[in-house]
């Protein structure tokens, strides 16, 4: 059996194509669906837009894998916005099937399915998304209220920020970080586009590759200097940096503060990345393999 999956995010648009038999394809299109959601209380027109036009391309590309089942969930922007049953009109048209509004704790347990083959009391996976933050182990997760859009759009909307403005953006992420129970971790594994973007920065790759990035380890160090680099970048800059996708330029300093600070609050000194995330997750309970 062939399954499709989809992940409506804060910022971008992700389907995955499986089978008992492993992957057969994946693709993202960044959107910014949810820019502004936080300001607003709803998703923008041409936000919208885009995101129907990669449903198409995705419905296509279902259509030609000869996709059996199909599920589609929605985030942290969907979750926030009330004009989200009008955008899943459209996106059902487009998909073939409605979105579904999963919480944190549900986005939360997809991912470390995704990430961990085999539960380990010891890991710890962090999914960075646009509009929240996950948290997961064996033993529970938290979903927190803020992601690299959701930051950028608060604090970091101009590139460079002043310093006053990376100050601002870290006091926000330790105060909402505080409820957290999950204070450490034998092994932090950073899935979705944040941590896989900055670990291709870090590597200084020519080009994005998924296999250099799938299992790279991410010292606190490198990622440090990463930002540190980031926040002395323009956004035509940070657009330019050969393994980023241009469209998520305006957003990964965000994602990177982030990415600090959920390391510094675990006490770790290295991340995991995995290209396994809560797609995966998602096409395993699809495909009754969980």
């Amino acid at each position: 059996m062939i399954v499709g999956v989809v992940d409506i995010g804060t910022n971008s648009m992700r389907l995955l194509i499986a089978s008992e038999q492993g992957d057969i394809g994946r693709w993202v299109e960044v959107t910014g669906l949810g820019k502004g959601v936080d300001a607003t209380g709803t998703l923008s027109a041409q936000g919208i837009q885009r995101s129907i036009e990669a449903f198409e391309r995705f419905a296509t590309l279902m259509a030609e894998h000869d996709v059996v089942r199909r599920d589609a969930i929605a985030t942290s922007a969907s979750r926030d916005a009330r004009n989200r049953e009008e955008f899943f009109d459209e996106a059902e048209q487009a998909l073939g099937v409605r979105p579904r509004v999963i919480s944190g704790d549900a986005e939360a347990a997809y991912a470390y399915a995704g990430a961990v083959s085999d539960a380990d009391d010891g890991s710890v996976v962090s999914d960075i998304g646009g509009g929240s933050t996950e948290f997961v182990s064996s033993r529970g997760s938290t979903s927190v209220d803020i992601g690299s859009v959701r930051l950028s759009d608060r604090h970091l909307g101009r590139l460079p920020p002043g310093d006053s403005q990376v100050r601002s953006a870290v006091e926000l992420i330790r105060e909402l970080f505080e409820p957290v129970t999950v204070r450490t971790a034998d092994r932090l594994i950073g899935v979705a586009g944040t941590w896989t973007s900055l670990s291709a920065i870090s590597q200084d790759l020519a080009e994005y590759d998924r296999e250099a990035v799938h299992g790279h380890v991410l010292g606190f160090g490198p990622l440090h200097s990463v930002v540190s680099e980031l926040s002395t970048l323009s956004l035509e800059e940070t657009a330019a940096i050969p393994s980023l996708d241009p469209a998520r330029a305006p957003v990964i300093l965000a994602g990177g503060l982030i990415a600090l600070e959920v390391m510094e609050l675990l006490e770790v000194e290295e991340a995991h990345v995995s290209e396994k995330d809560t797609l995966d997750g998602l096409a395993a309970e699809l495909l009754d393999l969980r």
